[in-house]
């Protein structure tokens, strides 16, 4: 019996847009450990005028449907800032779900290509949620467990249907697990005792100047990964939406700045893992969901270090370590059991042992592909 006709055709209307957004409880219905996406965030993520990553950025999203229904979905993105930071004409996938279709994924990724390739670009690489500061990476290890706040969570039959479609590896991206430490590291204290004597300090966020602390953030995040793969500075208009979007999120104890004779070196962003309460809101913010959310908001036992810099000039002085310990220190004492810190590019050895060195496990990987479009 031959399959359903199968149609892609570009996101043109907000009914296709609905569809769209509302593939993945169709993918991943009845596993336990997905967690739903909130609607409203990611209709706002990807509507160009609501969100500052569009400022230097284009998009088509395209829908693939057997018989009418959606069996698969992707977004091909052009991020000029990407180009130009790197001089490479590259282009992003992403929000790519589908069903088992290797037929579907196959027509999804022709579309997705040929608006890339059309707007002269030369390499495609993802999935990037919309960039490296967003989601990104198809889960690879790690399938038993519910992904941390702002981690993805996807299907092992997908790397398989990026084979089917050309794409090999770029790189890996990798989640390390650390339970939160009941004593602290001797040793990691007498490190923190001498840096203190060297004039290096550990304070909190302050909340009553948040949009300038973020803006310190956004210095030190763009220098410490400025030579990293992917890496694409965080403008001014995105650090200000994130500002907005993660003050009613953030706890002010579990943020940190490293300063060097009152001059901020280095930073530690860590949330507490809002997904074991999102998850029950079912990607919805109706009033019940809402209630769902704050009930289980107060049960959250683990945190995910999310983000982190230290400007060059500081790196390998032990100042991570300086960190870890005022983070581990908190975290106790605030009744989080367990952190994660994520994610770490596959080659950075530097932040890897330290991870390792505050007795990390790996315990999640996630891929991002790649793939060339010339003669494609």
């Amino acid at each position: 019996m031959e399959p359903p006709a199968l149609q892609v055709r570009e996101v043109a209307s907000r009914r296709d847009l609905k569809r769209f957004l509302a593939l993945p409880w169709t993918v991943y219905r009845g596993n336990p450990h997905w967690v739903p996406p909130l609607l409203r965030e990611d209709r706002k993520t990807l509507t160009p005028g609501r969100h500052p990553f569009w400022e230097h950025s284009e998009r088509a999203l395209f829908l693939a449907c057997r018989d009418g229904q959606p069996v698969g979905r992707i977004a091909a993105i052009e991020d000029r800032a990407f180009v130009e930071y790197h001089r490479e004409p590259t282009g992003y996938f992403g929000y790519f779900e589908c069903l088992e279709d290797p037929p579907a994924a196959r027509a999804l990724f022709r579309a997705a290509e040929g608006w890339l390739r059309s707007r002269g670009l030369e390499k495609m690489i993802g999935p990037l949620n919309p960039s490296t500061n967003g989601t990104c990476g198809f889960l690879l290890e790690g399938y038993d467990s519910p992904p941390r706040f702002m981690m993805p969570y996807t299907l092992p039959y997908y790397h398989d249907l990026m084979a089917e479609c050309g794409l090999e590896k770029a790189r890996d991206l990798l989640a390390y697990r650390i339970p939160v430490p009941r004593e602290m590291n001797p040793r990691l204290e007498k490190i923190a005792a001498v840096l203190t004597r060297r004039g290096l300090s550990v304070r909190n966020i302050r909340m009553d100047d948040f949009d300038n602390e973020l803006k310190l953030v956004r210095e030190i995040y763009n220098s410490a990964w400025a030579k990293n793969w992917g890496f694409v500075p965080i403008s001014e208009a995105e650090i200000e939406a994130m500002a907005r979007e993660l003050k009613p999120l953030v706890v002010p104890e579990l943020v940190y700045f490293a300063e060097y004779r009152e001059k901020p070196v280095g930073f530690y962003l860590v949330l507490p893992d809002y997904n074991q309460a999102i998850r029950k809101m079912n990607g919805r913010m109706t009033p019940l969901g809402i209630i769902r959310f704050l009930l289980a908001r107060r049960k959250i036992d683990a945190v995910r270090l999310m983000m982190a810099g230290i400007e060059d000039e500081y790196q390998k002085k032990g100042l991570d370590g300086l960190l870890y310990l005022e983070s581990a220190r908190t975290t106790r004492d605030l009744g989080y059991v367990d952190s994660e810190i994520s994610w770490l590019l596959e080659d950075n050895l530097l932040v890897i042992r330290a991870a390792e060195m505050m007795g990390g496990t790996l315990y999640k990987k996630y891929r991002i592909y790649q793939k060339s479009l010339s003669g494609s």
